[in-house]
């Protein structure tokens, strides 16, 4: 229902756009009421959130039947998702940035573009390695729409209430699309899973043909320059350590393949901090981390993805090889905690204008915590009933997604300048996607180490998930911590160079 009323939105304001559309006024502090248009806006970007997370899950669903189909093996298969994490997990600093230097509207329009071809082109392959392909530019593209969609909405709602409620219709639709990821998924793969890649093609079209129409021109920033060194040294570091990082569980973390590419990417990374700190125009200023609440939503963002990925990633497992659930069953048991998120997140914008964001990102921690701790002690059990000893952690678990996730974007983006949105954006976006993939290879690690079969889960126990389930309680509790501790600093602007001191303004289509 909440998919089919953006639709209608979307569809609306299409109808209104005209060739030659009235001036565009983003500050709605000078008309309280949302205009048609600004809805519309706010409709792509939502669209736009919702194809993030309905690719995700859906995927996920269909491994199985594309590993029988194309002649994969289990470790091939882990690359169709780990190269949409490896072109994602990766670039979503440079893309933040990059809309920045470039303008929001043109960076956001392309990408969209290319994750509709490359959506449509991994529908119709029938080799195993170009789908893995596919996947990667996905994820590159995943890369620039997903900073980029947070910065054009950062930048066209105010900050204050009209930001944060705007911000809360957004996380909505990025729960709503994980979660109708999960049925869908398996309703669609039993109908062929080509499906689950074609199926999102129409509605990323229609996010374009409305972006093109509603979005409004920005101009790049003034300032910024052309960093090729430090966009070169950036964009090979990150990849190289994200592919390390999902690699190393397969190869061992010991492995002197491993431990090269770690160094290779820390070498890079070090240059490119180098590169930054000697260039007039940097890429990224690192001045945005000195600002302790920025730093702390960053943080709380690792504790929130890296848990919760890493939680469900043992879930499906222990559930489906020791247990012997099917993946629909699997489904329904964690939507619970997406209708929380879907239904509650409209109303985060009022929590957020009374308690501001750290005590809802307070709130969400212990609200995690208490997930997995309840579901350490009564949940593993073999004969645990659903309702008494696992629908409670999955409930809290959705409630710590409904309060942390509008919480800790609003405070990583909350005083920046607008010439830095895009960069902002990035960074929380990339602390939640590198900070997800690491708690998630140590996870990986210690459950396959705790197992006594040659594939490493199919005589799944409880006792083997117990280490994993240990660390991602941990993680939580020290988001907790990280949370409670008071800033020395307080916020201010984040300065920006007094070059980039004008204010952008969007200019109408």
């Amino acid at each position: 229902m909440l998919v089919h009323l953006m639709h209608v939105h979307v569809a609306s304001s299409l109808v209104t756009a005209t060739a030659t559309p009235p001036p565009f006024v983003p500050d709605d502090q000078r008309d309280p009421r949302w205009t048609p248009r600004l809805w519309g806006i706010l409709a792509v970007l939502c669209l736009v959130m919702f194809l993030d997370g309905l690719d995700v899950s859906m995927v996920g669903i269909a491994l199985p039947s594309i590993g029988t189909e194309l002649g994969l093996s289990t470790t091939s298969l882990q690359w169709i998702v780990n190269g949409y994490v490896l072109g994602y997990g990766a670039l979503l600093l440079l893309g933040g940035r990059t809309a920045d230097l470039l303008g929001r509207r043109r960076v956001f329009l392309i990408a969209l573009a290319v994750f509709a071809a490359a959506s449509l082109v991994g529908g119709l392959v029938d080799d195993g390695t170009l789908l893995i392909i596919t996947r990667f530019v996905k994820g590159v593209a995943a890369a620039f729409t997903a900073p980029t969609a947070l910065s054009i909405l950062t930048t066209t709602f105010r900050e204050g209430h009209a930001r944060n409620k705007a911000l809360s219709i957004f996380a909505v639709f990025g729960a709503s699309g994980y979660s109708s990821g999960l049925i869908l998924g398996g309703l669609l793969t039993s109908a062929g899973w080509r499906w689950n890649f074609l199926m999102p093609v129409p509605l990323a079209i229609l996010a374009l043909i409305a972006g093109i129409a509603l979005i409004p021109r920005d101009k790049p920033a003034d300032a910024g320059g052309h960093d090729l060194a430090g966009a070169t040294t950036l964009t090979a570091g990150m990849l190289l350590a994200v592919y390390s990082v999902v690699s190393a569980p397969e190869r061992g973390w010991a492995d002197p393949v491993t431990i090269t590419l770690f160094m290779l990417a820390l070498a890079l990374l070090t240059a490119f901090v180098l590169v930054e700190r000697r260039v007039a125009h940097p890429l990224v200023r690192f001045g945005i981390l000195r600002i302790g609440p920025i730093v702390r939503a960053n943080l709380a963002i690792i504790a929130l993805f890296g848990s919760y990925l890493s939680f469900q990633f043992m879930l499906t497992i222990y559930f489906q090889a020791a247990l012997g659930w099917s993946p629909l069953r699997m489904a329904l048991a964690l939507l619970p905690a997406g209708l929380i998120v879907a239904f509650g997140s409209p109303y985060m914008s009022r929590v957020i204008d009374r308690y501001s964001t750290q005590r809802p990102i307070v709130a969400a921690m212990v609200s995690l915590s208490a997930a997995y701790v309840w579901f350490l002690a009564f949940g593993g059990d073999a004969t645990a009933a659903y309702a008494t000893d696992i629908l409670p952690s999955v409930l809290l678990i959705g409630l710590g997604f409904m309060l942390a996730f509008s919480s800790i974007m609003s405070q990583a983006t909350a005083g920046v300048h607008d010439s830095e949105q895009g960069l902002a954006a990035g960074l929380v976006q990339t602390s939640g996607q590198i900070g997800g993939a690491v708690v998630l290879a140590a996870t990986t690690a210690l459950v396959t180490a705790g197992s006594h079969t040659a594939d490493g889960m199919a005589a799944a126990t409880f006792e083997q998930f117990r280490p994993g389930l240990t660390l991602v309680t941990g993680v939580a509790v020290a988001g907790l911590v990280v949370m409670l501790v008071p800033s020395r600093r307080r916020r201010r602007d984040a300065e920006p160079d007094p070059v980039a001191d004008e204010v952008l303004a969007p200019v109408a289509p």
